[in-house]
């Protein structure tokens, strides 16, 4: 039986009971009383029992949240701890990857000034080798226009450059 009912019908005996005025006392049905006090006693540890074992429910319950709030903090904090070994990561491959292209644009740099001089050296080379050539060529051009019977000696020719 609920214990608030109970205390609900001992109220009413005592509101039923005659009040003797002179000593501040009133008579109830002793009874009803007893009866109703003996069911309290019944239904007292019953009601103690299962608010005990609400309040063991909560406990266990306030020990699991704490228990998954602890390993939900632990496995945000390694989680936090991955991102940031992961940007350290990428920033070191970031400046890894800027370092590699730095030097590949000054390696290219080097080969194109290198293919310059080179090409420069060759196109020079072969400038006075043309010379050359070309003043044999018309040294060839002039010992036979000069051989030849009756033939008018050359013009002068041009200079080389």
């Amino acid at each position: 039986m609920d214990i608030l009912h109970l205390v609900d019908r001992l109220e009413e005996i005592f509101n039923a009971g005659r009040p003797l005025p002179v000593f501040h006392r009133m008579l109830v049905d002793e009874d009803r009383v007893l009866e109703i006090i003996d069911q309290m006693r019944v239904s007292i540890p019953d009601e103690v029992k299962r608010a005990q074992q609400v309040l063991d429910q909560r406990d266990r319950i306030m020990a699991k949240a704490q228990e998954e709030a602890a390993r939900t903090v632990q496995l945000a904090k390694e989680k936090a701890d991955q991102l940031v070994d992961r940007e350290s990561l990428v920033g070191q491959a970031q400046g890894r990857a800027d370092q590699i292209i730095a030097n590949a644009k000054a390696d290219a740099d080097a080969i194109r000034a290198e293919a310059d001089d080179y090409a420069l050296e060759s196109l020079v080379k072969l400038e006075t080798e043309l010379g050359r050539l070309l003043n044999q060529v018309r040294n060839g051009i002039t010992k036979l226009q000069s051989e030849k019977p009756g033939a008018a000696p050359a013009a002068e020719a041009p200079p080389s450059p």
